[in-house]
């Protein structure tokens, strides 16, 4: 059941104008499209034990380059849903509503339209990647949907007022401080080429790593080498040239893999260091060997060590079939978070989406990986990041960058 206009008939004019409104839209005002359609949602009647069913959705990259990255978060929210539903503690039943936008900001409109445009959605664990983000937190805003995202690090995500939006994890800002502290605390390392791949993602963490070490009192040379380069031959070469102590590569790990391929052809003996968007065994399998010793930093801890989430990477291995991976946990979490809001609002009769956006804007909640909660903003109040490093075909977790350094 939900209270409005429900029907699909208005969709197309519905878009028209929901594209203007992107550009004027502000965190303390969510917009309704007047005479169109009423932009809460409420759960269907139609749950199996004749309860209320609410739905859960996820966007991220579910195909295309990325679909690893996209396939670790996905399966964190579905075994949250599945586990609710099984345990029996709730009276409404609880569906998982997968939005692919490949990982592409071209994708990124028609993957949040349909999550918006189906009226049982009530919350949104995503976009998973910065430039997808930047284009659906506005529509979501306008829809009144929480878009709760465990992934998203570029730090001018927050800036821009984005009503729903909520950032699950800590922002670049951290990350490429955390490289810089790492590589400032290493011996022999006085020069860093840092190179991104032109995306928001890239850029942003890039930008902040380089103003990290030149702050250190390290050398910086700065590059930009776009994530669709066929033949990494001369950005590999430049590298070698440059004689840099290290490399940061911001980007994501199947961009990264060829141009590994190449830095170890052109004899690059430097450390590598790279972030979240690299940290997936998948760079292992397209780059072999040639990714062994990489670093890797994440705002995400190895569900597999940690002693708070060996359980759940049990589980999720028993459900999967494979290990959880980067963010999977987190995103477990985030699920979990939204749970917990439903039920607390379905008790009291009312889950529409901005109630639900209101309850988790607010709430304080106590995940397997951390303790959630957001500024005024709707960013992430903690910071801490963790650090990894390839070992043979495997990557292991190497523990957390501030007792690392000793900071």
């Amino acid at each position: 059941m939900c209270m409005g206009v429900c029907g699909d008939d208005t969709s197309g004019s519905l878009q028209g104008v929901l594209e203007v409104l992107n550009k004027s839209i502000a965190r303390f005002a969510i917009p309704v499209v007047a005479g169109a359609l009423v932009l809460t949602a409420c759960g269907s009647d139609d749950g199996g034990d004749g309860g209320t069913t609410y739905k859960i959705a996820y966007q991220g990259p579910l195909s295309g380059q990325n679909v690893g990255l996209g396939e670790n978060m996905q399966n964190g929210v579905q075994l949250a849903i599945n586990e609710a539903n099984e345990s029996g503690d709730y009276d409404f039943e609880l569906e998982y509503f997968a939005a692919d936008d490949q990982g592409s900001e071209t994708q990124a409109t028609t993957a949040a339209q349909s999550a918006i445009d189906d009226s049982d959605v009530v919350a949104v664990v995503g976009p998973a990647f910065s430039g997808p983000t930047n284009v659906s937190a506005p529509l979501y805003g306008q829809a009144g949907l929480a878009a709760v995202s465990t992934s998203a690090t570029n730090p001018t995500l927050t800036e821009q007022g984005f009503p729903t939006f909520l950032r699950a994890v800590p922002n670049d800002n951290a990350q490429g401080a955390a490289m810089s502290d790492f590589l400032a605390s290493t011996d022999g390392v006085e020069s860093v080429v840092v190179i991104d791949d032109v995306t928001p993602y890239g850029e942003g963490l890039a930008d902040v790593a380089e103003a990290d070490l030149g702050s250190a009192g390290l050398s910086v040379t700065r590059e930009s080498v776009p994530a669709d380069t066929v033949d990494y031959g001369n950005a590999a070469r430049s590298v070698v040239e440059s004689g840099a102590d290290a490399l940061i590569y911001a980007g994501y790990y199947e961009a990264l893999a060829p141009f590994a391929t190449r830095l170890d052809e052109a004899g690059y003996e430097g450390i590598v260091m790279s972030g979240d968007g690299s940290n997936d065994d998948e760079l292992i399998n397209l780059a072999g060997g040639a990714v062994d010793g990489f670093y890797l930093t994440c705002p995400c801890t190895d569900a597999t060590q940690e002693e708070a989430t060996q359980s759940f990477a049990e589980r999720y291995e028993a459900e999967f079939g494979v290990a959880p991976g980067t963010y999977s946990a987190e995103s477990y979490d985030a699920a979990n978070m939204i749970i917990e809001q439903i039920a607390a609002l379905n008790a009291e009769g009312s889950v529409d989406r901005t109630a639900l956006y209101e309850a988790l804007a607010g709430a304080e909640y106590e995940g397997l990986t951390k303790t959630f909660s957001f500024d005024e903003n709707g960013e992430f109040t903690q910071q801490a990041i963790y650090l990894y490093q390839v070992e043979g075909e495997a990557i292991g977790y190497v523990g957390a960058v501030e007792e690392l350094v000793g900071g």
